[in-house]
C-alpha cells in the first residue's frame, strides 16, 4: 500500500467563533476539534500528520505538539488562502514519497470512513481524489463541475456561476489526496488573481486537468463535512453527534427510556443491558457493564460502574470513582476516587471522597470523608461489612475496620478496629421547660411588634 500522509488545517482565526479559545479547540463531545481529525486521520492510516497553525495561536501550536510533537508543526506566517497553508507543510514532508491528504480541523463530524475513499480513488489511477457532498441548498458552496465522462473538470464558485452551474448541488468539501510531489508543484502554480489577493487550494483542480490529470470526487454526507464557525454551528455538531451516538448505544442493547435527553461523551464505554434513565450526562472517561443502572438526573465522569449497580438519581461520579457489582449509589452522592465494593450500598446525601468502600459496607446518610485540609488529600477506608451511622464526619486518614459500626453524628479521628462500635459525641443535657419558655417570650416580642 502506498505511503499515506495528512496536512491538517488549523490556522483559520476563527473570528466567528468570538470566543476565547481557538476555534478548533472547541468541543464536540467532550473531544476537540483538532484532536477528533487528528483521530481520524490516523484511522485511515495516515503515518505522518502535519498540522498548520497560525502564529495567532499559541495555544493551537501546544495542543499539536503535545500530542504529535514539535515536528507535527508546520506555521503560516499570514493568513493568505488555503494554499498557501498547505505550502507551510512542504518542509515537513520534504522526505515523505507517498500520497498526502489535505483536510480542516474544524469538521468534527467526518470520519474515516468519509476519508478512506479518497485513498481508494487514488490507488484506481485518479490524480486528485477530492471529497464532495450533495447540499440540501448549495448557498455559496462551490459547485463542482464534471464533464460527460463523470469527471470533474473545474471548481465553480458560487460568485462566479451560471445559472446552469448554480443548478449543481454536488458541491466542494475542500477534503484532496494527491501525490505529495505532483501536490506541491500545483500549489506553486496557484495564484491570488482574485478579489480577496489569496492563494486558494481549489485552484489546483483546474491546473490538474489543464495538466491531463484525471480528478474525482467522493460523496460524503453534508452533515460530515460541516464546519463549525458559529456558536450555533458547534451546537448544532453536538447535536448531530450525540443523535448518532444515541443510535449507536440503541443498537447495541442499551436501554434508554429518554434517548434525547442523555448526552454522551466521545469515548463513552456502555455494555449492552445498561439502562440508562432521563437527562444523564457521560463526560469523558466513562465506563458502563451490563445490568448497571444509570438513573435520572446523574452525572458521570472519569468513572466505572460495574455489572448490576444502581447510580442515581441525582448522583455524581467524578474522576477515579469505581462503583463495584451489584452497589448502589443514590441520590444526592457524590462519588470522587474511591472504590466501592461489591453490594455496598451509599444511598443518601453523602461525600465519599478519596478512600475505598469494603464489600457489603452501608453508608449512612449525611457521611463525608473529610479528605481536604487545605494543602493535602487523604484517605477514608470502610472496611467489608461496615456500617457508618447517618451524619458521621470521618477525618482523614482514618480506617472504619471490617465490620465495624460508628454512631450517628460522630466525628471519627482515629482508626475503629474490626467489629467495634466508635461513638463521639458529648453528654445529652435537657433543660426542662425551656423550649416552651422560648416560645412564650419569641411569641411576645413579635406581637409587640405588630403595635
Amino acid at each position: 500500500m502506498t505511503a499515506r500522509a495528512a496536512v491538517i488545517l488549523a490556522a483559520g482565526q476563527g473570528t466567528r467563533m468570538k470566543s476565547p479559545l481557538p476555534k478548533v479547540l472547541h468541543k464536540v463531545g467532550g473531544r476537540s476539534h483538532l484532536d477528533r481529525m487528528i483521530d481520524t486521520v490516523q484511522a485511515t492510516g495516515c503515518e505522518r500528520i502535519v498540522v498548520v497553525v497560525g502564529t495567532h495561536s499559541p495555544a493551537v501550536r501546544e495542543a499539536v505538539e503535545k500530542r504529535l510533537g514539535a515536528a507535527a508543526v508546520a506555521v503560516q506566517t499570514e493568513p493568505l488562502g488555503t494554499a498557501h497553508a498547505v505550502l507551510a507543510a512542504r518542509a515537513n514532508l520534504a522526505d515523505f514519497d507517498g500520497d498526502v491528504l489535505i483536510t480542516y480541523a474544524d469538521a468534527p463530524l467526518l470520519t474515516a470512513e468519509d476519508l478512506s475513499p479518497l485513498f481508494e480513488l487514488r490507488a484506481k489511477g485518479v490524480d486528485l481524489a477530492m471529497l464532495a457532498f450533495e447540499a440540501a441548498d448549495p448557498l455559496l458552496y462551490g459547485r463542482v463541475i464534471k464533464g460527460a465522462d463523470g469527471h470533474v473538470i473545474r471548481i465553480v464558485e458560487a460568485r462566479d456561476a451560471t445559472e446552469t452551474e448554480k443548478a449543481v448541488k454536488i458541491c466542494n468539501a475542500g477534503m484532496m489526496a494527491a501525490d505529495r510531489a505532483r501536490l506541491f508543484d500545483w500549489l506553486d502554480k496557484v495564484g491570488n488573481a482574485n478579489a480577496k489577493g489569496e492563494y486558494y487550494l481549489t485552484d489546483i483542480v483546474g491546473i490538474c486537468v489543464h495538466e491531463g490529470g484525471l480528478v474525482r470526487a467522493s460523496l460524503a454526507p453534508e452533515s460530515a463535512v460541516m464546519g463549525c464557525d458559529t456558536p450555533a454551528q458547534l451546537a448544532q455538531a453536538e447535536a448531530i453527534w450525540q443523535q448518532r451516538r444515541r443510535a449507536h448505544f440503541l443498537a447495541d442493547g442499551v436501554t434508554m427510556l429518554a434517548p434525547e435527553t442523555v448526552h454522551f461523551a466521545w469515548d463513552t464505554e456502555i455494555e449492552p443491558g445498561v439502562t440508562i434513565e432521563q437527562f444523564v450526562v457521560f463526560a469523558p472517561g466513562v465506563k458502563v457493564e451490563t445490568g448497571a443502572v444509570i438513573r435520572a438526573f446523574s452525572h458521570l465522569e472519569g468513572a466505572r460502574v460495574g455489572p448490576g449497580a444502581l447510580v442515581g438519581p441525582y448522583a455524581r461520579l467524578r474522576p477515579g470513582a469505581d462503583i463495584g457489582p451489584d452497589a448502589h449509589i443514590g441520590n444526592f452522592v457524590e462519588v470522587k476516587n474511591v472504590t466501592v465494593g461489591k453490594g455496598a450500598k451509599a444511598n443518601h446525601l453523602s461525600y465519599l471522597g478519596d478512600g475505598s468502600v469494603g464489600a457489603g459496607a452501608n453508608i449512612g446518610a449525611g457521611t463525608i470523608f473529610c479528605n481536604y485540609d487545605g494543602f493535602f488529600k487523604y484517605r477514608t477506608e470502610v472496611g467489608e461489612g461496615a456500617f457508618v451511622g447517618s451524619n458521621t464526619a470521618l477525618v482523614a486518614p482514618v480506617k472504619v475496620g471490617a465490620g465495624a459500626m460508628t454512631g450517628s453524628g460522630s466525628v471519627i479521628t482515629r482508626d475503629v478496629p474490626d467489629d467495634a462500635l466508635a461513638l463521639e459525641r458529648n453528654a445529652q443535657s435537657d433543660k426542662a421547660g425551656w423550649a416552651k419558655a422560648f416560645r412564650e417570650k419569641k411569641s411576645a416580642e413579635k406581637a409587640a411588634k405588630k403595635k
